[in-house]
């Protein structure tokens, strides 16, 4: 389980996005979104380091939360 802080997440818009952008690396992963706290909890067999980069990639850097 991986539990990441998104401070640019605020819609359903970026839930969209960044959910496409996890499965493109795991499509089995488990996506649960906070957005009140705009975080997110992964579920994913896909490492930290390489979630990061992409969602970065995306627009929507994070950080371990």
């Amino acid at each position: 389980m991986i539990k990441l802080s998104i401070p640019e997440m605020s819609c359903g818009h970026c839930a969209g996005v960044i959910n496409k952008t996890v499965k493109e690396l795991d499509q089995d992963a488990v996506v649960t979104f906070d957005m009140p706290a705009r975080t997110i909890e992964l579920n994913t067999t896909a490492a930290q380091d390489e979630v990061l980069a992409s969602l970065a990639e995306a627009g929507y850097p994070a950080k371990a939360a």
